[in-house]
């Protein structure tokens, strides 16, 4: 067997199928436009709609090397040969075309002639009644048939979800030796040992199964192939396990580089290097498809592999920022076939050098943590981390088990491994509950059956904005009508339409559809289904029929509005990218007729200089009355010559590119002016963080920004006659008066500390008394936090020798809680924090601190009286365990 490179096989495979007359498609994006699935986790999941019978596909035969995200086993990775989150799937399609008959021979013939794989190491399962395939395997393939195992629906029978088409499957088995072997006796096809292992798996859909159980035939049966690349590269190049190919060892070695070990000298620091390497790929390519680190859905499944890698590092030691020194070495393996690595380079750099160095601020927070319930337990006298604590410490501080118990084991503390490990199955089984949409089923409507019917919705909006055209579908209530009459709200699907539906961000059009006597209202437009227009609003006068022809006719005025604010969108986003970098990238949209709404990536607010520079690039080229123009084009194409594709949205094969002369160029599907001249002034409104290294900016343009300068305009003369003076002066008086104002301020809370000092100045006694420290309480109406604590330091110098707990309710009852011990007083056992939290607990609220100063609340002070009675018992109580 000739030994391959992944990059070999990922071709060979691919153009294997071409010559079986299959399409070749560019692996689609890990985001999947499919809702029952956070990401693309199987190269059929693309064509989905095509399986389910929801859309009809453009080719009936199909081939892809996708790129896929799973991550229901990511505490696996690492610690075994084939656990990855990212990972190449190979496949091959077919959608009513080939079936058993041909695929079956096919994969044998790719893997033995032109693979090279040793046929006598080759095994086929099948599902147990499928006789069809086991005489394949068997008499056209040659398979001897005690290589032919049956087995049960668990292992050989696959389905989209409980109902829809499903159907028995094939697996291809290559017996890798009994070096792989676990020894037992029992060991064959089947064992869990990576003997016997597969490689190929050949799904038959011919089934559709009901709600009762009940399998049905399909008219027509699909294939659908998936074999992953890192697993047929282990097998083709010899290697152990998959992390030991030519796909993952350039990064490992990289990996090793910067944290100065050598690969296989340490099993527990080469599975922290396979985990960096693993993870680094699967970050990437998140990012490249436009995945940001967030708290909920795709975003959280990236900040987590960012910071499981984070922490693997500081296992191995390294303490520094170290991902983005991983990445050339991760486009030098891969990037030549996803162009996406090397396009989006810079985003890809700035996220996780962003999200990194936030990260290792939060080890820092955990260190603490750590250090704070090692010191309690050494001050009881005990020598073991509770289980649920250590569990804390992984999940919202990112340490991983090792970590802690390496922490420990410094101060002589061992770590209650069960009790973590029962936290954690908690937490996977909480995980396993949230991955089961994974199983969903996407089901008809009457949209997609209408879809399936009827589109794509012709649409002649670019060139005109009214049309004649006939009624082809009326949708009432979610099922479609013959007729519907004056005051009834319905959706319409037109055999022609100018109305152009909300999409890439732009909202969809208003206007009229017209028939003989009567009226239709269109109050948005939108799409329900790829490539399917609906008209959604309401008949005003008469009645719509199926088949009237109609005059469907856009709101011009508004039209017009949207077609300024979504061209200023672009040159918005060029600016951008000049001023802030060319990491800037949409991070989503919105253009309406009265603003627009830009989401970007960038990790600091934007300065008001940085602003005014975009402001000063966008005019310009409004000034130039520079041409905007739309061009058709293949999409290879269109990215050969620059043209930005935004990551949220899903090209074909074919797509329109907006270029405004010398300046920018997108690939866009809305409407735009014809001349950058036709936008007017353009003028941001607002900059604003809404996430984790996201930015916004709204923004306004045509004959909106004219209403918002008058408004300025208005509000500023009327400042300048309030303050006198001009304009140019009136910053500078406004500054004064800002300065003035919190010096007064500053007097004021200082009159109001000698008030209330005065007040209790005579009054303010200890009210107990334990191991040499006192206890002094207090209680005020109407007093900020800030005040609070300047009254606890006019008494701490009072009483040096006292620890001070002082409580302030303000509006709705709330309570304030703040406590102050000196050092002198922290020495001798006393612990503010502990204090508070205790009396905060009486009344039902929180607290917490240092032994030096803590804080807390409650939402009411119906039990401040008794929670302050408690108090001296609890100090006393407290400062008796220090003794």
């Amino acid at each position: 067997m000739e030994r391959r490179s992944g990059k070999e096989l990922r071709e060979l495979f691919l153009k294997f199928f071409e010559e079986k007359g299959c399409k070749r498609y560019h692996s689609f994006s890990l985001v999947p436009d499919d809702p029952t699935l956070l990401f693309t986790i199987a190269g059929m999941v693309p064509f989905k709609p095509y399986f389910l019978g929801l859309k009809k596909p453009e080719v009936t035969r199909a081939t892809t090397a996708q790129k896929c995200v799973r991550t229901n086993d990511i505490e696996n990775v690492g610690h075994t040969a084939r656990h990855h989150t990212f990972f190449e799937m190979l496949g091959n399609f077919s959608f009513g075309d080939y079936f058993k008959e041909e695929i079956i021979p096919w994969a044998w013939e790719f893997l033995t002639e032109r693979v090279g794989l040793d046929p006598n190491r080759l095994y086929a399962t099948v599902y147990l009644d499928d006789d069809e395939a086991f005489d394949i395997w068997h008499e056209k393939v040659g398979l001897p048939k005690e290589r032919i195992f049956r087995l049960g629906e668990d292992d050989n029978f696959w389905a989209a979800g409980p109902v829809g088409p499903c159907g028995p499957c094939s697996e291809i088995i290559y017996d890798q030796g009994e070096e792989f072997s676990c020894g037992k006796p029992s060991c064959n096809v089947g064992c869990d040992c990576d003997r016997y292992l597969e490689i190929w798996n050949l799904v038959f859909m011919q089934y559709n199964r009901d709600k009762e159980g009940k399998l049905t035939p399909l008219p027509k049966k699909n294939i659908d192939t998936g074999m992953g690349l890192e697993r047929l590269a282990s097998v083709v190049q010899g290697a152990p396990n998959d992390f030991e190919t030519d796909l993952f060892r350039p990064i490992m070695e990289k990996a090793c580089e910067l944290v100065n070990v050598k690969y296989g000298e340490d099993p527990k620091k080469d599975m922290a290097v396979k985990i960096i390497s693993d993870h680094i790929r699967a970050s990437a390519f998140m990012i490249a498809d436009g995945v940001l680190p967030t708290n909920d859905g795709t975003g959280y499944v990236l900040r987590r592999l960012i910071r499981r890698s984070v922490r693997f590092g500081r296992l191995l030691g390294i303490e520094r920022p170290f991902l983005t020194e991983l990445l050339p070495v991760v486009r030098q393996s891969i990037g030549d076939e996803y162009h996406e690595l090397v396009e989006q380079a810079s985003a890809i750099e700035q996220v996780l050098s962003t999200e990194e160095e936030r990260f290792s601020r939060t080890l820092s927070q955990g260190s603490e943590l750590m250090y704070s319930e090692i010191e309690k337990l050494e001050a009881a006298g005990k020598k073991e981390l509770p289980g649920d604590v250590a569990f804390v410490l992984y999940d919202t501080f990112g340490f991983p088990l090792e970590l802690t118990e390496e922490m420990c084991e410094e101060r002589g503390i061992s770590v209650d491994e069960e009790g973590f490990e029962g936290a954690m199955e908690a937490q996977r089984e909480r995980a396993r509950a949230a991955s089961r949409q994974t199983s969903s089923v996407m089901s008809k409507s009457v949209y997609t059956e209408l879809a399936d019917r009827l589109a794509p919705s012709p649409f002649c909006g670019y060139e005109k904005t009214s049309c004649e055209a006939s009624v082809e579908a009326i949708i009432v209530d979610g099922a479609s009508v013959d007729s519907v009459a004056a005051g009834a709200e319905a959706e319409l699907v037109l055999s022609d339409t100018p109305f152009y539906g909300e999409k890439g961000g732009q909202v969809g059009d208003k206007g009229t559809i017209t028939a003989e006597g009567a009226t239709f209202e269109v109050e948005d437009t939108l799409y329900p289904a790829p490539d399917l227009i609906i008209h959604r609003g309401k008949v005003t006068s008469g009645a719509v029929k199926l088949g009237d022809v109609v005059d469907a006719c856009v709101d011009e005025k508004r039209r017009a509005e949207i077609r300024r604010h979504h061209t200023a969108t672009h040159l918005l986003h060029e600016a951008l990218t000049r001023v802030l970098g060319k990491h800037v990238r949409q991070a989503g949209s919105i253009v309406t007729p009265t603003f627009l709404r830009f989401d970007f990536n960038h990790f600091a607010p934007v300065t008001i200089d940085e602003l005014r520079e975009v402001e000063r690039i966008v005019y310009g080229q409004v000034l130039k009355n520079a041409p905007v123009v739309t061009t058709v084009m293949a999409l290879e194409d269109a990215k050969k010559s620059g043209a930005r594709a935004l990551f949220e949205e899903k090209y074909g094969d074919r797509v329109r590119v907006v270029s405004v002369q010398d300046f920018s160029t997108e690939l866009c599907g809305g409407t735009h002016v014809r001349n950058t001249g036709e936008i007017g002034l353009v003028k941001i409104v607002r900059e604003e963080g809404i996430g984790s290294g996201i930015r916004r900016i709204t923004a306004v343009a045509g004959s909106s920004s004219l209403p918002l300068f008058q408004s300025y305009g208005a509000a500023v003369a009327m400042a300048v006659t309030m303050f006198g003076g001009d304009v140019e002066s009136l910053q500078s008086k406004l500054e004064a008066m800002l300065d003035e104002k919190k010096v007064l301020e500053r007097k004021n809370r200082e009159l109001q500390v000698r008030a209330a000092m005065s007040d209790i100045e005579n009054s303010v006694r200890p009210c107990a008394s334990e191991g040499g420290v006192e206890l002094i309480i207090e209680k005020f109406d109407n007093v900020t936090p800030d005040l609070l604590r300047q009254i606890g330091d006019r008494i701490r110098q009072k009483y040096p020798h006292a620890v001070t707990l002082l409580a302030g309710v303000g509006e709705e009852k709330r309570v304030m809680l703040t406590a102050m011990a000196s050092p002198e007083t922290v020495k001798l056992g006393a612990n503010a924090g502990q204090l508070i939290k205790a009396v905060a607990a009486e009344m039902g609220g929180k607290g917490g601190g240092s032994p030096a100063l803590a804080q807390g609340g409650a939402q009411s002070s119906d039990k401040l009286d008794k929670a302050f009675a408690a108090a001296p018992a609890i100090f006393k109580e407290l400062m008796a365990k220090k003794k």
